[in-house]
């Protein structure tokens, strides 16, 4: 049974940082890529950055500069370290798993989904 649980979410000024965690458990975490995906409030949830199976990044135009994502398999972790935090930026964040080591840009190309932690940027 795969379950990811992330963590790291809160409330933040704007121009400050935030960590998230994703960790994983239930499958072999280095063979899938890995997403974090967002939604606010009245809106569609959508693709905030991913990491493959290899490594290979790819990020939203909007969070290009300041976000990073990154894994440690030895942990079966996801992270996305979030800098220069703006309130548009608000949401709740979800990582998910994708279904081979390829990263998908779309929601329904990713099999299992965290519970999703809330970020909040105070301006």
């Amino acid at each position: 049974q795969v379950q990811l649980v992330e963590s790291g979410g809160g409330l933040v000024q704007a121009g400050g940082s935030l960590r998230l965690s994703c960790a994983a458990s239930g499958r072999t975490f280095s063979r899938y890529a890995m997403g974090w995906f967002r939604q606010a409030p009245g809106k569609q949830r959508e693709l905030v950055a991913t990491i493959s199976g290899y490594g290979v990044t790819n990020y939203v135009d909007s969070v290009k500069g300041r976000f990073t994502i990154s894994r440690d398999n030895a942990k079966n972790t996801v992270y996305l370290q979030m800098n220069s935090l703006k309130p548009e930026d608000t949401a709740v964040y979800y990582c998910a798993l994708g279904s081979t080591v390829l990263a998908g840009r779309r929601p329904g190309e990713y099999n299992y989904w965290g519970q999703g932690t809330q970020v909040t940027v105070s301006s």
